[in-house]
């Protein structure tokens, strides 16, 4: 049964590429079912191993074509990029998170620039990869500050999307967000934007490895335990 109604329900935005009707067909597991993550660092020419990811690498946006060449060979979807931020450049508010020459902005252009809409691009809105604490939200008293970060990540998630993504997936856990962003996407005229929800995502052995490959997992400060935030 389908919830809602024009124009918050737009079920042209799932059937509007093939990467995206292929990602929701059922019943048939085949490399349409699959997202590839690629993790990004800054420089040139460089694979980086990602030590709690055997045989998994970071890559420089200038080797970017050759992972992306394979996941199309393969006839993978869609993927999914995570940025490896520079410590000299993460901060208590993660404000590079909204600087348009990001790792993550500049993989975006490259990747469109390049393949056009061959292959489908997700990015992770969350801020973890940019603050300086580890977290993925903004903190005061040790205390996740939910509204205030919501405003953040709808901004990223502008950003995001005029770079040329085409699903947000919000890892963040605040409260609120996404029907905040879908209404900014809708309001600026990204309607086309898709955006994959986690329904939940706490610390486990499954998520523990890609915090160690944005580098947020080293940065975590405060008492986990009782900071409200989505790790």
């Amino acid at each position: 049964m389908i919830i809602g109604k024009y124009p918050s329900l737009r079920l042209r935005r799932s059937r509007k590429e093939s990467w995206s009707r292929k990602l929701i067909q059922e019943n048939t597991l085949s490399p349409n079912d699959f997202i590839l993550p690629i993790f990004l660092i800054e420089g040139s020419n460089k694979r980086q191993e990602i030590s709690s990811m055997p045989g998994v690498y970071r890559y420089t946006i200038n080797r970017l074509s050759q992972i992306v060449d394979k996941a199309l060979k393969l006839g993978i979807p869609m993927i999914a990029l995570f940025p490896k931020t520079k410590n000299s450049k993460k901060d208590e508010l993660g404000t590079e998170s909204l600087n348009e020459n990001n790792l993550v902005c500049k993989a975006l252009k490259e990747v469109k620039k390049r393949y056009k809409n061959q292959i489908g691009i997700m990015c992770d809105v969350a801020l973890d990869p940019y603050t300086s604490h580890g977290h993925d939200g903004l903190i005061k008293s040790n205390t996740i500050l939910n509204d205030e970060t919501i405003n953040v990540l709808v901004n990223q998630s502008l950003l995001q999307s005029e770079m040329g993504c085409d699903v947000l997936a919000p890892s963040d856990m605040m409260d609120g967000r996404i029907g905040k962003i879908r209404k900014a996407l809708d309001k600026n005229k990204f309607q086309n934007v898709q955006i994959l929800s986690y329904a939940a995502k706490y610390a486990s052995s499954f998520y523990g490895p890609f915090r160690d490959a944005v580098g947020s997992k080293s940065s975590l400060k405060g008492d986990k335990k009782n900071i409200s935030n989505g790790f």
